[in-house]
């Protein structure tokens, strides 16, 4: 069984691009923070995290407010998985919930459960960004947009 059977532009059903989608608006109602997924066929790096981080600000993650933005990244072909998150929310949860996230991914993908292992993620990082972000009706607005990014 292949870890990642499909190409990046076909890697989701439309119903699980929505769903997935459908969870980071969720999770962002309850934060200010913000959430992107980016999925692409390779990683042009080793270490999947210095792709994360490359994206992270090529996408200008880092213009969040209180800089609490976290990337998603996942590397279909190579087997690549990363998260990051901008130092408002690394400071506050550190790099183990980084890496268990990650850990949670892998259970789902090998799977083969790729869009509920995204959602789960999405949903575990919106609970984080709410704990230490809070939504505040008067002042929060989306600061990124919420679609999943797909690369080459």
């Amino acid at each position: 069984m292949r870890l990642f059977p499909f190409r990046t532009k076909h890697f989701f059903t439309p119903e699980d691009n929505q769903r997935i989608v459908s969870a980071i608006r969720e999770s962002e109602k309850l934060t200010s923070g913000e959430v992107r997924v980016y999925v692409e066929s390779r990683c042009r790096f080793m270490d999947p995290v210095n792709r994360a981080i490359e994206l992270f600000y090529g996408l200008k993650m880092e213009k969040t407010e209180q800089r609490n933005g976290v990337i998603v990244y996942i590397a279909i072909r190579d087997h690549q998985l990363a998260v990051y998150g901008d130092e408002g929310i690394h400071q506050r949860v550190g790099e183990a919930f980084w890496k268990a996230e990650v850990g949670h991914m892998l259970n789902a993908f090998s799977a083969a459960n790729h869009a509920d292992g995204i959602i789960k993620v999405v949903k575990n990082i919106g609970e984080a960004l709410c704990k230490h972000f809070p939504y505040i009706a008067e002042t929060d607005r989306n600061e990124l947009p919420d679609e999943i990014v797909f690369g080459k």
